[in-house]
């Protein structure tokens, strides 16, 4: 069966219509004073008026959202919604303008606009009594800018896969829950403690591999346990606790899968949009109840009073 075949994948009426009903359960939201359910139609489709003598504007259902003035018909846009949130790797910006027959420079920027409906935010410490957080970092793709040598006129030289010279990034993952991740410029001992602290309860136990970036933990949670990795130990039980990492291991497995086959190249201005993107597939994966078409509405309604312009990706405007 066509995975496409609902109508609000073909229409742009039911495209509008479905969307009305995901971003205005209650009726129309007025996206400039605020009024809910106090508007009425106009002449022109998808257009509303607020009824407020005090506003009086126009608007609609996209206003205030990734999709604000969009030229790209809005049932590609919910094509694009469903096949980005339902591919466990991700989907290339050359495998949308394909399939949804728009330009490669379009769906490029479409692509960024839906990992930011993606983004999350505002959200409270991981983990929790009785809660076990999983810590460690990695190591992705190259600086975009090579660091400063001692030698005056020449770059500064590492090993071939030495970390000081690539991307650092953190997962912070609950067992058999959510992750976070962060794109720092460098994980040293203070950004790592920095982060922990504020984003994982005090309340939980973390378990690390036995990195010095973790030493000193158990002061701040109930309880830091640590793997062996340099001896071969992965993962051991401690009064009958599994200690290991393998849950982030795991999420970073399927992160550098998906941009190595998938993505192929990723500017790190933007790193911290494809983390988002795969954060959020992984925070709403079957596992946790979650199916392609939910997970798709979801990442719509996450994409209210967020907007994204051409130049906000850091490129040059059309």
């Amino acid at each position: 069966m066509d995975i496409f075949s609902a109508p609000h994948f073909r229409s742009d009426d039911a495209a509008r219509k479905h969307l009305e009903a995901i971003l205005w359960p209650d009726g129309p939201v007025c996206p400039h004073c605020g009024t809910i359910n106090h508007a009425y139609a106009t002449k022109r489709p998808g257009v509303y008026r607020c009824a407020e003598k005090e506003c009086r504007k126009d608007f609609t259902v996209t206003m205030k959202t990734v999709m604000e003035r969009s030229k790209i018909a809005l049932h590609k846009w919910l094509q694009a919604f469903h096949l980005m949130c339902s591919s466990k790797k991700g989907v290339s910006a050359h495998q949308l303008h394909r399939t949804l027959d728009i330009t490669y420079e379009a769906a490029w920027f479409m692509a960024h606009r839906i990992r930011e409906a993606m983004r999350a935010g505002g959200l409270a410490p991981l983990g929790g009594s009785g809660g076990i957080v999983e810590a460690d970092e990695t190591y992705y793709g190259k600086p975009d800018e090579p660091k400063a040598s001692n030698v005056r006129g020449k770059p500064f030289r590492y090993a071939k896969k030495s970390p000081r010279n690539r991307r650092p990034i953190l997962a912070l993952v609950e067992r058999g829950g959510n992750v976070r991740t962060f794109h720092v410029p460098v994980a040293d001992k203070e950004t790592v403690t920095k982060i922990v602290r504020e984003n994982i309860a005090k309340e939980s136990r973390l378990h690390t591999d036995e990195s010095k970036l973790y030493t000193g933990s158990d002061q701040h949670f109930d309880a830091h346990k640590a793997v062996t990795h340099s001896a071969d130990e992965y993962v051991r039980y401690d009064d009958g606790e599994a200690v290991h990492t393998n849950s982030a291991e795991g999420y970073f497995s399927i992160f550098k899968k998906g941009m190595r086959g998938i993505y192929q190249h990723c500017a790190e201005k933007h790193l911290h949009r494809y983390l988002a993107e795969y954060d959020w597939r992984y925070n709403h994966r079957v596992a946790l109840g979650f199916n392609d078409g939910e997970r798709a509405t979801l990442a719509v309604k996450n994409a209210a009073g967020k907007r994204l312009t051409y130049r906000g990706t850091g490129e040059a405007k059309l």
